[in-house]
């Protein structure tokens, strides 16, 4: 399968996601490219820092701190939204949870993809539905349930 898309922009702000997670630009347009409802949609993943995703978690959400990642759905037709990742919390957040920057990094995006498709997890029903297609999703690539680890 073609990795190429020109509808689905990676925009590396970050240097160090070619040192660390060097295959992120590659696995971002597959996975994109499999989950967008249709290669004619425009999707924009910005692979940043800390500093970068801390500022738009608080100026869009209010918090002043960094997360792992962001959606912003679009209001347009042709275009789905963008999804921002933190390196750096990434690999805080794969470290203390034990699991592999690889697989997390994967879940994240996949995260954000399903927020972009109209997926939230604000009430608990909403995060059961979330969680089960991610868990799905992840599974059907080979990777384990990312919230077993974090159920103890």
């Amino acid at each position: 399968m073609s990795m190429e898309n020109e509808n689905i922009n990676i925009i590396k702000e970050y240097p160090h996601w070619d040192i660390i997670l060097p295959e992120a630009e590659g696995l971002a347009v597959q996975i994109i490219s499999e989950l967008s409802p249709s290669p004619d949609i425009e999707i924009a993943c910005v692979l940043t820092d800390d500093a970068h995703i801390k500022k738009l978690n608080h100026q869009f959400r209010g918090k002043d701190k960094p997360t792992n990642v962001l959606s912003f759905p679009a209001d347009e037709e042709s275009m789905l939204g963008d999804i921002i990742i933190s390196l750096d919390t990434l690999e805080r957040e794969a470290i203390e949870q034990n699991k592999d920057l690889k697989s997390h990094f994967i879940h994240m995006l996949i995260h954000g993809m399903l927020h972009l498709l109209g997926y939230d997890h604000e009430e608990d029903a909403d995060a059961q539905i979330m969680e089960a297609k991610e868990i799905s999703i992840l599974a059907n690539m080979g990777i384990k349930n990312p919230y077993e680890e974090m159920a103890l």
